[in-house]
């Protein structure tokens, strides 16, 4: 084994240990000793992604997944994870949909052809403190899509082709969704920097699912070549002290601060603030409601919030593109079996 390797496995296991412990800053500071010696070795895999990257071209996520999972984004901008990440397109019922491979790009290209762009299944994830304050977070100005605008802590979809697993049976898997919450782990590290010790795989509550569509219309004006589709899971988490350790990539964040229901509901009243579509969606559908009876939707069993609903939602009509008419339906962008 060489000293590399070492390393790596060390730091795994450390880190598989400290993600089964409680939702807390308590195992980070056990385990922080580790944290260094993973660091050591992504900083040597990150090399070995970025030259499989140019030597491989699309064939260089797998490389680099073979070698240390957690280093996703690793030499990455927004383009290259346009082209590279695979998503899972879904059917109505949220089922994935065989033999469809799309890339993050197609799935969000709004046209006349492709007027809702291509149904498939993302994430919302809202990381509380231990004084019920959530996690809001700005999506960066250099965003491709819904740049600027506030949103929930972290929003992202799970992805094929990823280890461990992302992918669920979107009806079987209720409620626990393993894949779904891999995917949330993975995201909350690469965009805001949190260690799975601080918010573990075992810590995320699956509340319900939401399917809406938006287009980028308040960026790009009505001929928005961009949009959201998707079948959107809402996870919740609650986290020890003043929240977990950030460390903001500013690629992925712009702005993010904790805030009570009532800040919250200041800052959407404040026009001078952008939200995204999804968010406003979630929170008129629930969101401030599971909010106010928190211990309730946090249950690890039997919660009365946790549901199979898939409730959907149109978006405001400010985000509605010139290819977007009446005529169109809920099925309009999704995919079939």
């Amino acid at each position: 084994m060489t000293k590399v390797a070492a390393i790596l496995f060390f730091a795994r296991f450390w880190h598989h240990v400290a993600s089964i412990s409680s939702c807390g800053k308590s195992a980070h500071r056990i385990f922080a000793p580790f944290d260094i010696a993973l660091s050591h070795s992504r900083k040597y895999n990150s090399i070995g992604c970025a030259t499989a990257m140019q030597k491989r071209g699309r064939n260089w996520r797998k490389s680099c997944l073979e070698m240390e999972p957690l280093d996703y984004g690793s030499g990455m901008d927004q383009n290259a994870m346009m082209e590279t990440d695979e998503l899972i397109a879904v059917d109505m019922s949220d089922r994935a949909v065989p033999g469809s491979s799309i890339s993050k790009r197609k799935a969000h290209e709004f046209n006349n052809a492709n007027p809702r762009g291509i149904a498939h299944r993302a994430f919302s994830v809202f990381i509380f403190n231990n004084k019920n304050e959530l996690l809001v977070t700005q999506r960066a100005l250099s965003k491709i899509t819904f740049p600027g605008v506030w949103t929930n802590s972290c929003c992202s979809h799970p992805l094929q082709g990823m280890s461990p697993d992302e992918v669920d049976d979107g009806v079987k898997s209720f409620p626990d969704f393993p894949g779904v919450k891999h995917a949330a782990v993975r995201k909350l590290r690469h965009e805001l920097g949190i260690q799975s010790s601080e918010v573990p795989h075992s810590c995320f509550r699956f509340i319900t699912k939401f399917h809406y569509w938006a287009a980028d219309t308040i960026t790009y004006g009505r001929e928005a070549p961009w949009g959201e589709h998707e079948i959107d899971y809402v996870l919740f988490a609650k986290c020890e002290g003043d929240g977990p350790t950030l460390n903001i990539n500013p690629d992925e964040v712009e702005d993010y601060k904790f805030v009570t229901a009532e800040e919250l509901k200041k800052m959407m009243d404040d026009s001078s603030l952008l939200w995204s579509p999804w968010f406003i969606g979630i929170m008129e559908n629930g969101g401030f409601e599971w909010w106010s009876d928190l211990d309730e939707a946090l249950k690890a069993a039997g919660s009365r919030y946790c549901n199979r609903d898939i409730i959907f939602f149109d978006p405001p009509k400010e985000h509605m593109g010139s290819y977007n008419n009446p005529s169109h339906g809920r099925d309009t962008g999704v995919l079939t079996g």
